[in-house]
């Protein structure tokens, strides 16, 4: 018998044996396992996970989906797609790729082949449940020379009071390919843990953006981890809209290691009521050249609160460097809070290096601009809050997700009016 923190799994109890033995690398999953239950839980005491409330993480409370879910489908939505994924509790259950961008030579299909990031030094109770658990993983890949022009939709859901899933995607881009992903993360109603690991790798001179919406349940939790590498001249984007969830965690970690590669982070996050949005941030500076430009904003409404910590690291090899961190926030009510706490590393003089964060409440000139000349004062916060975003949803790449943000805020603005008017 295998102990985790209270969650006892048995190697070999019924279906755990099944699913690691259906999967390539059961031997390096099972092993997994095994490091999982000698491996320290997760605690607040911990620099990684300080200010969160990881010490309620019960994990007695959650079974992982050990076989794929029998689901119906929804027809993709209105647009041209490259491609239409659907996950279900991490579980890739179909894909719909474009007959013309198939023959063209994109790629998208699943990999049992799971875990090389995941095996790193740093690699924690939480990266080696998922090296043990995961489903064979989402593999998206554009050949070299390739410019995929219509996006790939990945609609990743998660059902089932108390089941947790490890969702695992991939996505690869040859020298001077180009793709968009975005990714649209839901839950039905009940206490789901989603547990999500995501691997980005560009080459020289490809371009990848990869725009994820989360629109979590109330009850969900997300432990989720972001790990993507750029060569040569590439660029790579990254953003995050985040709305759902208890608590819904992220960490990044931007490795530019191709000179004069370019890592663009951006979120926009809005919690109320008492969510918690967390976001920890790498931003590693390898080779010379390189640019990263980090810009994170959110609001909090009622008891919600935010943390964020994020780390700029510029290596010896980094001559050259440019790297920009900052995180905005706002308060839209006495008890809301937030945390912000940026970082640099640095070991090599020949950079420029910028990280800024404010907390605040709702700037009181703005508001007594509008208020003079008539708008009422949640319509005021309203319009402030709209245009304290649209910095960051500008810099979306499509403009679908940019409509889609866009109403998913005046949806909780909404409400707040409603509530308070």
């Amino acid at each position: 018998m295998t102990e985790i923190s209270g969650l006892d799994l048995h190697l070999g109890a019924p279906g755990l044996s099944d699913h690691l033995g259906s999967l390539a690398d059961a031997d390096r999953r099972s092993a997994a396992l095994q490091a999982a239950a000698d491996a320290d839980a997760p605690s607040s005491e911990e620099e990684e996970w300080r200010y969160s409330p990881i010490g309620d993480l019960d994990l007695s409370a959650w079974s992982p989906q050990l076989a794929a879910p029998s689901v119906d489908i929804a027809p993709a939505p209105d647009g041209s797609w490259a491609a239409v994924v659907d996950v279900v509790n991490g579980w890739v259950v179909a894909i719909d790729l474009d007959d013309g961008w198939a023959s063209k030579g994109l790629v998208v299909e699943t990999d049992d082949l799971i875990g090389r990031t995941i095996t790193a030094p740093d690699a924690g109770q939480l990266d080696q449940l998922h090296m043990a658990l995961a489903p064979a993983a989402l593999r998206i890949s554009v050949p070299a020379g390739m410019s995929v022009t219509d996006p790939v939709l990945v609609r990743s859901h998660h059902t089932g009071d108390g089941v947790a899933s490890f969702a695992h995607s991939i996505a690869s881009v040859g020298a001077d390919g180009e793709i968009v992903i975005v990714e649209r993360q839901t839950s039905a109603e009940g206490a789901v843990l989603a547990a999500p690991l995501l691997e980005l790798d560009v080459a020289s001179a490809g371009r990848l953006r990869w725009v994820t919406v989360q629109e979590l349940g109330a009850d969900a939790w997300q432990l989720g981890r972001l790990v993507s590498s750029a060569g040569d001249q590439s660029t790579l984007f990254t953003g995050i809209a985040a709305f759902g969830g208890a608590y819904a965690r992220v960490r990044t970690d931007t490795t530019l290691d191709g000179r004069g590669s370019t890592g663009e982070l951006v979120a926009v996050y809005y919690g109320d009521g008492e969510q918690i949005h967390d976001f920890r941030t790498f931003q590693h500076h390898k080779a010379g050249d390189t640019l990263s430009d980090l810009l994170f904003k959110g609001a909090a409404d009622d008891e919600a609160g935010s943390i964020y910590t994020g780390l700029i690291e510029i290596h010896e090899e980094g001559a050259g460097s440019n790297a920009h961190q900052t995180n905005r926030n706002v308060k839209l009510s006495e008890d809301a809070w937030a945390w912000s706490v940026p970082n640099l590393e640095i070991h090599n003089n020949d950079v420029r290096c910028s990280h800024a964060s404010t907390v605040s409440p709702v700037d009181v000139d703005q508001r007594f601009y509008l208020h003079a000349r008539g708008v009422p004062p949640m319509e005021a916060d309203r319009l402030i809050v709209a245009g304290f975003f649209d910095e960051v949803i500008t810099r979306l790449p499509n403009d679908a997700v940019q409509a889609d943000v866009r109403a998913l805020i005046a949806e909780k603005l909404a409400r707040r009016v409603g509530g308070d008017s």
